[in-house]
């Protein structure tokens, strides 16, 4: 299907570590791990690397670091520094790799404050509201738009 192994980094920002256990009710009960080993089983095709940070500068250093490590694209999860991070923002705006924001949540459901992306105007798009299922259609894109 694919000429050369599509490689897509998937990055989650903070407080994503806790997945499973943080608020079940809003975030599901499935870890990151498991993310991974859905993602893994689901697209056997594709190769990714996964990385989780409650850090701003760690999320810019591999935002910026995609392209060396031959991804893609990235999905990426900003977590709560969508709303805050004007860095965040610049370093995906300062980067050739495409980017797609993911949120397990629907943030425009949410309180007030979570209702603005400051991450997501330089991404390829956002996917909210889904679960995990987020991420799944995040990996689609990405397939659908190399071929």
């Amino acid at each position: 299907m694919y000429l050369d192994i599509m490689k897509l980094c998937i990055l989650n920002g903070p407080n994503l570590n806790l997945l499973g256990s943080r608020e079940p009710e809003e975030y599901g009960s499935d870890s990151l791990d498991e993310l991974e080993s859905r993602l893994g089983k689901q697209f056997p095709e594709l190769e990714f690397s996964f990385y989780q940070s409650n850090h701003e500068g760690d999320l810019i250093d591999w935002l910026q670091g995609a392209a060396d490590e031959g991804a893609s694209g990235v999905i990426f999860n900003p977590g709560g520094f969508t709303h805050t991070s004007v860095a965040i923002r610049d370093a995906i705006a300062g980067i050739q790799t495409p980017v797609v924001e993911v949120h397990i949540t629907n943030i425009a459901s949410r309180e007030s404050f979570r209702h603005v992306s400051i991450t997501s105007g330089p991404t390829e798009g956002q996917i909210s509201g889904f679960g995990l299922d987020g991420y799944v259609l995040a990996v689609r894109f990405f397939i659908d738009r190399s071929e």
